[in-house]
């Protein structure tokens, strides 16, 4: 019987329009059966892929085992593999990154614990530092003092285009104004840096907006967003998404308690005031009870 220690381990990968990077990537995923990819969601635009992996952790995440874990390396492979066949300095689009893996999230599903995410997280982390040399930050419960990825982000300037038209072209030229929590001091622009955390359960909902105001927009996504007096629990920007579409792109740290509906109907709200046409969201990942379904089913198919 399948045991219901499940962890999920969401993977942003800087890049969609390189095939045969993302087809490297995706056979390092292979080679790990027990770990398998159950969705993959690309933004040609946004220049970004993520990835959606699945797998049994550990039942003790305290004690030391044996046997390796597989979503561990999963997840290490594939980054191996996307800093082999990726240059972060030539890399553009209009969505923030910080390196080639942008970001590492991994989350309880069933009966897993968030101790479970959080030891799988820095056990990621070490084996990346040492093995990849590259600078690696925690956040949530992966960090000693639960640091958030927002007030990292904003640290190294995560937020504000490097290019006009409201790109990020090439690596940022910066020291590290934080010291990593594993891995060398000192930047590689080719990699960039990598941030690795372990929450709850977070949802991704993006709203398309049809203007090419960003000004506009930005002021939307200030006043959805939690922090600016908004939506509890929600973070929000504004990213342009081609030609005369601007996106208001959300993470929802809480969604059972603010769900996609309320930041949609929200946005509608406030896109009314400034005369803005709305289109409908969308969700960038399957929910909880879908991921863990989809894994299963895999499973199945597999014995």
């Amino acid at each position: 019987m399948l045991k219901s220690i499940l962890g999920c381990c969401k993977l942003y990968i800087s890049e969609s329009r390189n095939k045969s990077a993302l087809e490297s990537i995706e056979r390092a995923s292979k080679l790990f059966p027990n770990a398998p990819i159950v969705n993959k969601f690309e933004d040609v635009v946004y220049n970004r892929v993520g990835y959606t992996l699945v797998s049994e952790l550990h039942p003790n995440p305290a004690l030391p085992s044996s046997e390796p874990c597989h979503l561990i390396s999963a997840v290490l492979a594939m980054v191996k593999a996307a800093f082999e066949t990726i240059d972060f300095e030539l890399h553009s689009g209009t969505h923030p990154r910080l390196g080639v893996v942008d970001h590492i999230c991994f989350h309880p599903l069933a009966d897993a614990s968030l101790d479970h995410a959080a030891e799988t997280a820095r056990c990621l982390a070490t084996d990346m530092g040492s093995s990849l040399k590259v600078p690696t930050y925690l956040y949530g419960a992966a960090h000693e003092e639960g640091r958030t990825l927002d007030s990292i982000r904003r640290t190294f300037g995560y937020f504000k285009p490097n290019s006009s038209e409201n790109q990020w072209i090439g690596s940022q030229e910066y020291s590290l104004p934080l010291k990593p929590d594993n891995g060398p001091a000192q930047l590689n622009p080719a990699k960039g840096v990598v941030v690795i955390g372990a929450t709850n359960w977070v949802d991704n909902y993006n709203v398309p907006l049809l203007s090419s105001d960003i000004s506009a927009v930005r002021r939307i996504a200030k006043r959805i967003s939690g922090r600016g007096g908004g939506l509890p629990s929600v973070q929000a920007m504004a990213l342009a998404h081609g030609d005369d579409v601007i996106e208001v792109a959300c993470n929802l740290l809480d969604p059972k308690k603010v769900n996609g509906e309320i930041v949609q109907q929200e946005v509608e709200r406030l896109a009314k005031e400034e005369g803005i046409s709305v289109g409908r969201g969308y969700f960038t990942d399957f929910s909880q009870e879908e991921i863990i379904q989809s894994y299963l089913k895999l499973f199945e198919e597999r014995i």
